[in-house]
């Protein structure tokens, strides 16, 4: 007969990772973001949705989704530094490696929208899609980001 296999997971920080978790501001940085760009991406998904099914405010979506992601940019770049600060690397660290390629799938969601509204060389309609394609790959993203926080307050809660 053989042994089970362990259903325990390695924990996603180390000690000292998580004091520099906790110790850099860039913790505090993310946890503003994040919740800031839920809510624009909250308020653009209603405006492209109204857009794709009235056909009007374009405009109002077209601003909402630039924002996004501005929003989405800005969160990857302090993203990146808070990794280097936490496990020592910009990104792919192993404890969000996944998070991380699936951000790079997000990011180029969202840029293929932004290549799509400056060129025009895909209407309004498709870049809408794109848009929608973006906000769903940004959904899966921030589930895995949400998942990883629910990860590392079990841990905490073990470790007390």
């Amino acid at each position: 007969m053989r042994p089970a296999a362990s259903s325990a997971r390695p924990a996603l920080y180390t000690p000292a990772q998580r004091a520099r978790r906790d110790a850099t501001r860039w913790t505090l940085v993310q946890g503003l973001l994040a919740p800031a760009q839920f809510l624009v991406f909250a308020v653009s998904l209603i405006l492209v949705l109204r857009y794709l099914w009235t056909g009007e405010g374009y405009g109002a979506a077209t601003v909402s989704i630039v924002v996004k992601t501005g929003f989405l940019y800005a969160i990857m770049v302090t993203g990146a530094i808070w990794e280097k600060v936490v496990f020592g690397q910009y990104l792919f660290a192993p404890a969000f490696f996944w998070e991380d390629v699936f951000s790079f799938v997000v990011i180029a969601l969202h840029t293929l929208y932004l290549w799509a509204l400056l060129t025009g060389d895909v209407g309004p309609q498709g870049q809408m899609v794109i848009a929608l394609a973006a906000y769903a790959a940004y959904v899966v993203n921030a589930g895995q980001f949400l998942w990883k926080l629910r990860q590392a307050r079990l841990d905490q809660a073990a470790a007390a």
